[in-house]
């Protein structure tokens, strides 16, 4: 049997969900039991809504549809309880790999450019770099004394090319002043709307020369959990 990762953007709906279960069990081994709960109490939820709402005069036909109404209200209870546990759990096989936080940023949607390992040490602590509303947030992890310099020594190659336009600086870690994994994405989110769409794109023009004279160093890439990159497309926890 095949050990190659498997590739979330080649496998059709129903295998996304099969493997982000799998993968989230792992982590979770009481999630069949929330999802069954959920399922059944927002289910009963919706039938005693319903019974209550529809006329009971109704009969057979009031049943069949306080059944199916029922049935997709625990199926939607179930998804989002779902989504949020396989989120936690993608964060969880994340915590301390190599990459992490590059992984953790593919999260980001639309209007945000992420460029992985923008800077980097012998030692493999790596700074990533988004370009996004707040402008350009540096993303740095590995061991903190270390990586401190690299992100200092980043920043101010950044604000040299970029000028006026914001740089935020991020390291990511669990100790005082760092930004845990799992609240990355949340944490530069709320970084605000600092700059316009026409700003990223001059921003980006303007790293290109700075981007020019580095030299790429490849991620260490092993299996992305199928729960972060497949669920950004049909399980978003929210």
């Amino acid at each position: 049997m095949s050990n190659t990762p498997l590739d979330p953007s080649k496998m059709s709906r129903r295998r996304q969900i099969l493997e982000t279960y799998r993968m989230t069990r792992e982590v979770d081994p009481s999630i069949r039991w929330w999802l069954l709960g959920t399922f059944v109490l927002a289910a009963g939820l919706g039938m005693a809504l319903f019974r209550f709402v529809l006329p009971a005069n109704d009969g057979v036909f009031s049943w069949i549809l306080s059944s199916i109404a029922s049935f997709l209200i625990g199926l939607f209870a179930l998804l989002i309880v779902f989504g949020r546990r396989a989120q936690k759990a993608a964060f969880a096989r994340l915590e301390g790999q190599l990459g992490a936080a590059a992984r953790a940023l593919t999260l980001l949607r639309r209007g945000w450019v992420i460029d992985e390992v923008v800077g980097f040490t012998k030692q493999q602590d790596m700074v990533h770099r988004v370009v996004g509303p707040p402008g350009i947030v540096l993303v740095a992890e590995g061991n903190a004394s270390r990586v401190r310099q690299l992100l200092i020594s980043e920043h101010k190659k950044h604000e040299r090319v970029v000028g006026e336009y914001p740089v935020h600086d991020v390291l990511v870690g669990n100790d005082e002043g760092q930004v845990p994994i799992k609240g990355l994405v949340k944490h530069v989110r709320k970084l605000g709307r600092q700059v316009k769409p026409a700003d990223v794109t001059e921003i980006r023009q303007r790293l290109r020369a700075l981007d020019a004279q580095r030299p790429k160093a490849p991620i260490p890439r092993g299996p992305v959990p199928t729960s972060m990159k497949g669920m950004r497309g049909n399980l978003r926890g929210r």
